[in-house]
């Protein structure tokens, strides 16, 4: 679980920009929103992230899916950029390190892992935890220079000097440490939990354009997913799916596959030689039953509407989220869905997840109007200061001068009182040559 991210000097965001999981002290919906640890620490399931189009919310999830990318994915060559922009509009921070920090529970245990970097290289990288005092993982600073990376263990951690060399050979200057490890075929046991953290935890960024689909059903397939789990979900959204259908087959590999899934897995090149001197893919084909006056009908899933589509992919997030440890960040949750759906996604989510959470962008502001639904510390907004730099507040800041328990917070935000929205001009444009 996250108990806190923090950005800096990463794309539109310039200053420190933390969005916190920590709930506050109120007990509102307490059985519904929040997770309590063992050791008494209360984190929040749902973050929300309001702003106008331009305003960085989504810079927010995508700096902790390039946090992710970093653990994971590591870069094979010494040579090759990380891919992200520092903030812009400022003569100092192109020159200056983009900052990502992160605190998060694995098995009980926090962890704190900060990564400071520019284009070229990884600068510095710290990870401590909490057992129950703070202790020192590892420290890895570079040598710009030479490329070199060097790594100092905490006094508590016990590593073989063979281990510190050959994983100080295998984290490159634009490598973060744990991508080094899992290139290397040693066990540090602390070093193992957090890639863990990362690897079955933390999952990728959900876009807007994202095949969620193609996702569930490969999930359905490994078996991590019940099919019949996803089928009372969408009975239970209204969607009049009495069954999902699912055939598999085998087919030729189609023009540009391999060099796609060449750069979406370069780090798994066993996967791409299997299918290679398999020469085949399986191809999976979804359509959903319809009962209509007792008669089964199938229809194609490209044939369903977006809003369709789009859920189902949901019920397959819901179903890891329910049943598992997980966290999904969500580009503009509410797009193609009607609000009482949206809301009915949500409420799903906190009703029946138990360890899991999720952090969406989004513009639906209709849970706003409702207070029984949601909590102040949940809401997050984005706006653009006088700098044109990002910056992220919640609800749970403003005092009751701004919002008192008895206010509308779906009309203080509609009418700009807490930031956030759109500053737009006169409707009439004049596109004609005249003064």
């Amino acid at each position: 679980m996250i108990l806190n991210f923090s950005v800096q000097n990463f794309g539109p965001v310039k200053e420190k920009q933390i969005l916190s999981f920590e709930a506050d002290s109120s007990t509102h919906l307490e059985d519904q929103y929040v997770i309590t640890t063992q050791s008494g620490v209360r984190v929040l399931k749902l973050g929300l992230i309001y702003g106008a189009n331009a305003s960085g919310k989504t810079t927010i999830l995508r700096a902790l899916d390039f946090l992710r990318d970093l653990v994971l994915e590591p870069e094979e060559k010494k040579t090759a950029q990380l891919k992200f922009s520092p903030f812009l509009f400022d003569q100092e921070t192109p020159r200056n390190p983009s900052i990502l920090s992160i605190e998060f529970i694995q098995k009980e245990v926090k962890y704190s892992y900060t990564v400071e970097f520019n284009k070229n290289a990884i600068l510095t990288e710290e990870l401590t935890y909490y057992n129950p005092n703070k202790a020192n993982i590892f420290k890895r600073t570079t040598d710009i220079e030479n490329r070199f990376t060097e790594i100092k263990f905490g006094s508590k951690i016990s590593v073989d000097k063979v281990y510190k060399k050959t994983l100080e050979s295998n984290t490159l200057w634009n490598n973060t440490v744990l991508g080094g490890y899992l290139k290397t075929n040693i066990q540090i046991n602390e070093l193992r939990n957090v890639a863990d953290w990362f690897e079955k935890h933390l999952r990728p960024l959900v876009l807007t354009n994202t095949e969620l689909d193609t996702y569930v059903m490969g999930k359905i397939s490994s078996g991590e997913i019940e099919k019949n789990d996803i089928s009372r979900i969408l009975q239970r959204a209204d969607f009049n799916i009495s069954d999902i259908v699912i055939d598999e087959k085998e087919e030729d590999i189609p023009d540009g596959l391999l060099e796609m899934l060449k750069e979406k897995l370069k780090n798994k090149q066993e996967s791409i030689n299997d299918l290679v001197n398999r020469g085949k893919v399986t191809a999976l084909n979804l359509e959903f039953e319809h009962t209509v006056d007792g008669s089964k009908y199938f229809l194609p899933f490209l044939s369903e509407s977006q809003g369709t589509q789009r859920y189902f992919g949901f019920a397959g997030l819901l179903v890891l989220m329910i049943k598992g440890s997980v966290i999904f960040p969500i580009d503009e949750l509410e797009t193609s869905l009607h609000p009482d759906l949206y809301s009915h996604f949500i409420l799903s989510f906190l009703m029946n997840s138990k360890s899991s959470q999720l952090i969406a962008t989004t513009h639906n502001r209709e849970i706003l109007d409702n207070k029984d639904i949601y909590r102040n510390d949940v809401i997050w907004f984005t706006d653009k200061n006088k700098s044109s730099a990002t910056e992220l507040y919640s609800l749970g800041d403003f005092d009751s001068s701004v919002i008192r328990n008895t206010s509308n917070v779906y009309n203080a935000y509609k009418i700009g009182k807490l930031g956030g929205v759109p500053n737009t001009g006169d409707f009439y444009i004049n596109l004609t040559d005249e003064e």
